[in-house]
């Protein structure tokens, strides 16, 4: 065997005893509450990833849309065929587009009983609020009522919060956080955003 080869086996082996003591040492079974924030793209589409994993598991999800008003949406279509998915879209649009807080607030409150209901039934697995950050930012809707309601949901239910600017307090509580960065965007090089990939 070569040094690279056995510096490699070495390394390796080193690697896997520090895993298999960490995956040891991990015995809590609880729902588990995500937040994917950050100024680059893919927060939803991350989300949207685990409720295809989720169903693969043999899970109910729920989905609530605050803001996004669309409904021609891929990953709508889509999961909007699987009978154990609940998706509502609850926005009228993003907020450039309403220019109206009372609409928004509205809106966001009725967005927040929806998903309140998700968050009380123990039989739904995994709830997402995408773009539920964005309703906090702009204080359509109150970040300790809401940080409340997900504490006092079902004992095994997955949550995923999605969005820009997710507020400190909600950062704070989560078990799992990633701030996406932005590198490279299409769009500031003037292409469309492009069905399949970005809707």
């Amino acid at each position: 065997m070569s040094d690279i080869d056995e510096r490699h086996e070495a390394r390796m082996k080193r690697k896997k005893d520090v895993v298999d003591q960490a995956i040891a040492a991990a015995r809590v079974e609880r729902g588990v509450l995500v937040v994917n924030t950050g100024t680059g793209k893919g927060k939803s589409s991350a989300a949207f990833g685990v409720v295809a994993r989720a169903l693969g598991h043999g899970m109910k999800v729920g989905v609530v849309q605050f803001i996004k008003g669309r409904s021609d949406t891929g990953e709508e279509a889509f999961f909007r065929r699987q009978p154990d998915v609940q998706w509502h879209v609850s926005g009228e649009g993003f907020t450039w587009e309403t220019q109206n807080r009372a609409r928004d607030v509205a809106t966001a409150e009725a967005a927040w009983d929806q998903a309140r209901a998700l968050l009380r039934d123990p039989a739904i697995g995994l709830v997402v609020l995408d773009e539920l950050n964005i309703a906090l930012k702009y204080h359509y809707l109150d970040v300790a009522t809401v940080i409340a309601d997900l504490a006092a949901r079902p004992a095994m239910q997955h949550v995923i919060v999605t969005g820009r600017a997710a507020p400190p307090e909600l950062v704070e509580v989560a078990d799992t956080v990633t701030d996406m960065t932005m590198v490279k965007h299409a769009f500031k090089a003037g292409v469309k955003a492009m069905p399949g990939l970005e809707w």
